[in-house]
């Protein structure tokens, strides 16, 4: 299991190496232990411009996952999968999970751990988009993740 964490961030100080490993324990959490995952910070100019691209909605969102996991093979040119460890990347709008964690009257840190669940389960396949039906699949899984977590340790700079 490995996690590659970066932050496009300048103002807000988090304890990087905190939530690389509150990654890694999603990853166990959510039954992918051996996988990798790309896990990026970005603020809300960047996260608008990748929603715009990819997802041809022009305003900023909370958490965009990008699939790796099946790719085809361009050497053999056929379309059948190639596993990789790679689930893919998961990208966190910051300031947009600051918003959300005040308005839900709960800590960054908690909203942070269910944006990479969000983006995790994405990755491996769960998607709410799809039907109501799915919808209520992937937020069962969602809780049982999270609460197999416990306690989520604090991520802002100057906390414990």
């Amino acid at each position: 299991m490995s996690v590659i964490l970066r932050s496009r961030l300048r103002s807000r100080r988090l304890h990087l190496s905190r939530l690389h490993s509150l990654a890694e324990r999603i990853l166990r959490a959510a039954g992918a232990a051996r996988a990798e995952l790309s896990l990026l910070l970005v603020g809300d100019r960047s996260m608008r411009r990748m929603n715009r691209l990819y997802r041809r909605k022009d305003r900023t969102t909370d958490v965009l996952a990008f699939p790796m996991r099946k790719i085809f093979s361009r050497v053999t040119r056929h379309a059948s999968p190639v596993m990789s460890k790679l689930l893919g990347d998961v990208v966190i709008s910051l300031p947009q999970a600051e918003r959300q964690a005040k308005r839900a009257g709960h800590a960054l840190e908690r909203e942070l751990a269910v944006l990479v669940t969000h983006g995790t389960l994405h990755l491996l396949g769960y998607d709410h988009e799809r039907s109501a039906r799915e919808a209520r699949r992937m937020s069962r899984r969602e809780m049982s993740v999270l609460r197999r977590l416990g306690a989520i340790p604090k991520l802002t700079a100057g906390g414990k």
